[in-house]
């Protein structure tokens, strides 16, 4: 496919090809039900409630039986598809590698998890603005609200850590596409631990910009996960 002419286009990528161990279930959480659809569906679905994001890359695995039935019920978006790696941080990559092919150099990305059904578009909204407004990129968060204690491997307390300044990272994270590319690259031959895109992007050099969310938009790890997420969308405004 040619690629896009758009510097300043924003497109987003999911990353769904893990298998959620955690959730002790057989299905991967990203397909689990919640409020008669899977996860996954609730969090395109918010994701294309944002009119600026000019299309979705789903990074999922090679021998997913699944995602197929799924992708055909947003027929009529603009949705890519690329075989997802062993961790995040490849599933990224290679979904960035394609955009490269089907939107050409420049433009941003927004990188959500798959299982963070209840983000606000309202948010993914401010998120853009700020990012557009002069930054290198930023990513959405909450501020640690509660006491944070530092324990060691036997689980005894070793300190009681100043939660002044300590935000929860969520998702979405938002950069330059070319730049996340390329820090991901370099992250990825250094072995580093990348949990999330920030820091690759902190690695390199950029301070991103945190941008304060909502508290509901929580991941889905364990079974308790899902129980509150449907209360989130069932008391959420129409």
């Amino acid at each position: 496919m040619p690629a896009e002419t758009s510097h300043d286009s924003i497109w987003a990528i999911v990353p769904a090809a893990g298998r959620g161990s955690r959730m002790q279930s057989a299905t991967p959480k990203q397909y689990l039900a919640l409020a008669g659809r899977p996860v996954i569906e609730h969090t395109l679905a918010a994701l294309y409630a944002v009119p600026r994001i000019a299309g979705i890359v789903v990074a999922v695995a090679g021998d997913d039986t699944v995602w197929p039935g799924i992708a055909p019920r947003f027929a009529g978006r603009r949705l890519e598809q690329v075989v997802g790696g062993a961790e995040r941080c490849h599933s990224v990559l290679n979904a960035l590698e394609l955009l490269h092919e089907v939107a050409g150099e420049g433009g941003w990305v927004l990188v959500h998890d798959a299982a963070r059904p209840c983000v606000r578009p309202a948010d993914i909204d401010r998120l853009i603005d700020t990012c557009l407004d002069g930054t290198d990129g930023g990513l959405l968060g909450v501020p640690v609200c509660d006491t944070m204690k530092r324990v060691d491997h036997g689980g005894n307390v070793t300190a009681t850590v100043d939660r002044e300044g300590l935000w929860h990272a969520l998702t979405p994270q938002m950069f330059r596409r070319d730049a996340l590319r390329a820090a991901l690259q370099q992250g990825i031959r250094d072995g580093m631990p990348l949990t999330d895109e920030a820091s690759a992007m902190e690695a390199a050099g950029v301070v991103p910009r945190m941008v304060e969310g909502q508290r509901d938009n929580i991941k889905i790890t364990v079974a308790t996960d899902l129980a509150l997420a449907a209360l989130y969308l069932e008391n959420r405004e129409p």
